[in-house]
């Protein structure tokens, strides 16, 4: 610890200073000073706090603190006070000092060591820090592209002699505004009057320019504090805005950086927000780059800010113009995160945009990527404005979702960036590029066969290198093989089953993958057998053969639930042709064993431990359900009396699943009445619970809010890891997906499958319900009148839906 003291105290010589700035930060003395600072850090900030509460250190930081602590922040200070007499110190060193003063702040030690020299501290070196000096104004005019690339790089933050001025300001406010936040305040104060009072030629514009810096970083404490928050408005419009039109350019982007810093305000008179909206468009054709920059970005604060979007709409494509015109200058993913706002907030409105704006968006795409691939070791923003370019396009999809004849329009533009992206090349991108082709193979009115070739691209990147990715190539899987059935099923060049059939047996037959990297294989399974019921029948036992065999070497309950599933899917697919490949299998009195005991399962809470989710209860009683059809050769009355049961227990559960979703549902549209039941639906609920004969399980809980983003499918195609979780995410649903089952209710088809074995063969249903015990008969008294009333309500939804399709 002395050997770093000595070194910081040790003067550093002035004899052999390079002159240039790039060779000087380099110079030996001064990276021994930097790494000594930064060392010296470390040790603060990871072993010499106290409040860490780590027994280990606690010796050391007990040290640190009375011997060290102090003297290193004496010998910062010291080095700091250079700057005052106009010597030199390297922008890194003073990065890292400001970084061990911030920290410092809040112990009271160092901070009553700190106090007798704070005053010249904020005012005579961190203040001068936040100001524009000679080195911002030569980069502006020499290199402005650079100007805005620093301005907004994160990287470049943390050497930063300015970002790290900023922290110590706020963290000083934040920690000790009692005593410092209104000196700082008058002092800001008083530079706005001596500007004011100036004339042209004096007046201290680097001065404002710090001053407006200083009042953008303490946008949030100032507020929430009072006087202060009061007077926000009259400061903007007194100090910030009639910069607009200053002659220098710098002060131009910093009042635009400003007023986006305090779009969201309470505005007492609205003028002064629109006045302030105009000002940040119009400096959108500034003759500077950056303060173009700065006002595309204060521009999306205005827009998520704008009550009345009428305020915009009229200048609508003037704005879309000019942001594309900057796109084409800067590559920044920050522009992008605009035009994001801009569409979501405009919905369906950007509809006449859509196709120019995937298409310049498109345009953007590509030119960030020879970026990035022509200078690949470079801190290139490219990269990242290009993941920017296409999530901006994912928006632009989801607003015109209601309007499927755009997809095909937009197709041409976005294929050449799918095609290329779903291979290796777009490994940084991936994501983004399968969210992109859910939406067009969703909300496309059909499939194209150029869409189709996407197909091998991606069984290609699975088999190869992209099974992190399974869950978001589920989506669109799921979407070509519902939304593209007869295609997927006829086409033999090439042959999308065998190709399905490929990567689902080699994922699931491969022991060294994890339970969870396969759960979206035999949900894409599920998929099949609901899609391509009665045609795919030589499918059903290799699917069924694989579901088995996997099924016998997984731990995690949630893969088994999904297996099970499977079996579930394939009894509905075909009940028969089931039943005989499991006991072919010889695994048939084994799988129901499992599903039985899965099914029965339930926690310390009582609630229930598998299939929470109303998709898995329902398919899981299609399932049963298909079951009971089958002659008693094939389904002994024992066993037919043990699925009877199962079936009335996840009916009455799946029942009150859905009309606690409803209640929940009825509440989110209600803020003011949350959880509000009317007393009508109170008896209806209660009735039915009565009628089952079953009293209402309220842990049964169940999130239904409809998903509006389809590449969301993917959360849940996730799997719970933790299994003892009682969170609402247990229980929520997979409404945004969409499956030919949606359109079977589970009551009716329940009721007519016993209908069936009634009349083919009535002694034996007189011997099923003579052997029910008393609860059950009143479950299933319940479920039947229940099945008669969804059938009276689906035939009314029939007809109201004919009846709005006839009138449009």
């Amino acid at each position: 610890m002395m050997l770093f003291l000595n070194i910081l105290e040790r003067p550093v010589p002035s004899e052999g200073q390079p002159v240039d700035p790039d060779l000087r930060k380099s110079w030996g003395w001064w990276k021994v000073k930097k790494w000594t600072v930064h060392i010296l850090n470390r040790l603060y900030t990871r072993f010499g706090d106290l409040k860490l509460q780590n027994p280990e250190n606690r010796a050391f930081a007990q040290m640190f603190q009375k011997h060290y602590a102090g003297k290193i922040l004496e010998c910062h200070l010291n080095l700091l006070n250079v700057i005052r007499v106009g010597g030199y110190l390297p922008d890194r060193v003073i990065n890292l000092i400001l970084q061990y003063l911030s920290n410092s702040i809040s112990r009271n030690s160092m901070y009553t060591l700190l106090q007798p020299r704070l005053d010249a501290l904020l005012f005579e070196i961190v203040f001068p820090l936040m100001c524009f000096n000679d080195n911002d104004q030569k980069l502006w005019d020499e290199d402005p592209h650079e100007y805005v690339r620093k301005g907004y790089d994160i990287i470049e933050d943390l050497y930063s002699p300015r970002t790290a001025s900023m922290d110590f300001v706020s963290e000083l406010v934040r920690k000790r505004g009692k005593e410092n936040l209104q000196k700082f305040i008058q002092f800001i104060v008083e530079i706005f009057r001596r500007y004011d009072e100036a004339s042209a030629e004096y007046k201290p514009y680097r001065q404002k320019d710090g001053a407006l810096l200083a009042i953008g970083a303490l946008c949030d404490k100032l507020k929430q504090t009072e006087p202060y928050k009061s007077e926000l408005e009259h400061m903007l419009v007194q100090h910030v805005f009639p910069e607009f039109s200053c002659p220098v350019g710098h002060l131009r982007a910093k009042a635009a950086w400003v007023a986006g810093q305090y779009a969201h305000i309470n505005f007492s008179d609205q003028n002064n927000f629109r006045s302030a909206l105009q000002c940040v468009v119009s400096r959108m054709q500034d003759s500077e780059l950056p303060v173009r920059v700065d006002s595309v970005f204060a521009l999306r604060s205005f827009i998520e800010a704008c009550k009345d979007l009428n305020e915009i709409r009229p200048i609508l494509p003037q704005l879309l113009d000019e942001f594309f015109k900057l796109m084409n200058e800067v590559e920044n993913e920050d522009l992008v995160f605009t035009l994001e706002t801009i569409v979501d907030k405009f919905g369906e409105e950007m509809a006449p945009y859509a196709l120019g704006l995937c298409q310049n968006l498109a345009a953007a795409f590509w030119r960030c990527m020879n970026t990035a691939e022509a200078d690949e070791e470079a801190d290139d923003p490219g990269a990242l404005a290009a993941v920017g370019c296409l999530r901006a396009i994912s928006t632009i999809l989801e607003s015109v979702s209601r309007l499927p004849h755009l997809f095909v329009q937009i197709e041409p533009t976005l294929l050449p960036i799918m095609r290329r992206m779903l291979t290796t090349d777009g490994q940084e991108v991936f994501e983004e590029v399968l969210e992109i082709v859910s939406y067009m193979t969703f909300f496309s009115p059909t499939i194209s066969l150029d869409m189709w070739s996407l197909w091998p691209l991606m069984m290609e990147a699975l088999a190869d290198w992209a099974i992190d990715f399974f869950p978001n190539i589920l989506v669109p899987l799921d979407n070509y093989i519902s939304r593209g059935t007869a295609h997927f099923l006829t086409c033999k060049e090439p042959d999308y089953q065998q190709s399905l059939w490929n990567m689902i047996s080699s994922i699931m037959s491969d022991k060294n993958m994890e339970d969870n990297d396969i759960v979206p294989a035999p949900k894409l399974i599920e998929v099949v057998f609901q899609n391509c019921r009665g045609q795919v029948d030589h499918w059903v036992e290799p699917y069924l053969r694989i579901t088995v065999e996997r099924l016998h070497h997984t731990e995690k309950s949630y893969l088994k639930c999904l297996f099970m599933q499977v079996i579930a899917d394939a009894l509905y697919y075909n009940a028969a042709l089931t039943l005989s490949i499991l006991q072919k299998l010889g695994v048939a009195s084994e799988i129901f064993h499992l599903w039985f005991h899965l099914l029965q399962q339930v926690k310390k809470s009582g609630m229930r431990t598998n299939f929470k989710r109303e998709h898995e209860k329902k398919v899981c009683c299609l399932g049963l359900t298909s079951l009971l059809a089958l002659p008693a050769d094939q389904l002994p009355a024992e066993a037919l009396g043990r699925v009877f049961r199962a079936n009335l227990d996840l009916l009455v559960a799946y029942k009150e699943q859905v009309a606690e979703a409803a209640k929940e549902e009825e509440a989110e549209d209600d803020d003011d009445m949350d959880g509000f039941q009317t007393d009508d639906e109170d008896e209806e609920g209660n009735g039915f619970d009565k009628e089952m004969g079953v009293d209402a399980d309220e842990g049964e809980d169940a999130d239904t809010i409809t998903l509006r983003k389809l590449a969301e499918q993917a959360k849940s195609f996730r799997p719970n890891d933790d299994d003892d979780d009682d969170s609402d995410d247990d229980f929520s649903d997979d409404e945004e997906l969409q499956s030919p089952i949606d359109e079977v209710d589970p009551f009716v088809f329940f009721v007519d499958s016993i209908k069936v074995i009634q009349s083919l063969d009535p002694s034996r249903f007189e011997n099923l319900t003579q052997k029910l015990e008393f609860n059950y008969q009143a479950l299933a008294n319940g479920v039947a009148q229940h099945a008669e009333q969804r059938r009276a309500e689906i035939e009314k939804e029939k007809l109201e839906k004919s009846t709005a399709a006839t009138a449009s």
